[in-house]
């Protein structure tokens, strides 16, 4: 399996890809740790595209993120598509508690990044901001690549709920069963 794992901000996106990764016995790609550069600067689209096609070349692994500048690298070598399409009332406590926890233990994100109390509740940029504000045009951009006739050869997984994405997660079978 070849899997993109996608969402609105704080659905969980990283922890779901972290467990199936580990779950199928293949690589994780975190794309947010390949966008990111020190201060908060985003990479260069064309160096980010060719360091998605180099972390997606192998024959399995299971990717995080939704990067439209990189999905023509990503979405064509993909087999699988797992929409984590979760509520808001699902992805707001997430992204609230995710977002918490983060600024009050100076967690390290990608490149040296942290979330600080000003970035996270007091600026434009905050990512409770940016949850807010993109979740409705996030679900419809998804539901639109979903019809696409591009992406009609992946096979689509939308999980509507926690606990659906646990019972599809349990359904895969476990590491050194992949393969029989």
């Amino acid at each position: 399996m070849r899997v993109v794992v996608i969402g609105t901000s704080g659905a969980g996106k990283s922890t779901f890809a972290k467990r199936l990764a580990a779950r199928l016995g293949v690589p994780r790609v975190e794309l947010d740790a390949l966008y990111w550069l020190p201060g908060w600067t985003a990479r260069d689209p064309d160096d980010f595209r060719a360091r998605v096609a180099e972390a997606v070349a192998g024959e399995a692994w299971v990717a995080d993120g939704n990067y439209g500048v990189a999905r023509g690298v990503l979405w064509p070598r993909a087999t699988d598509i797992v929409w984590l399409n979760y509520g808001r009332h699902v992805v707001w406590p997430r992204v609230l508690r995710r977002t918490v926890a983060r600024v009050a233990g100076r967690r390290e994100l990608w490149a040296g990044n942290r979330e600080s109390f000003r970035k996270a509740f007091l600026s434009r940029d905050s990512i409770l901001l940016w949850s807010l504000k993109t979740f409705a045009k996030n679900r419809a951009r998804y539901a639109e690549l979903r019809a696409d006739p591009r992406w009609a050869g992946l096979r689509w997984h939308e999980l509507r709920t926690p606990r659906e994405a646990q019972a599809w997660l349990r359904a895969r079978p476990p590491q050194g069963e992949a393969r029989r």
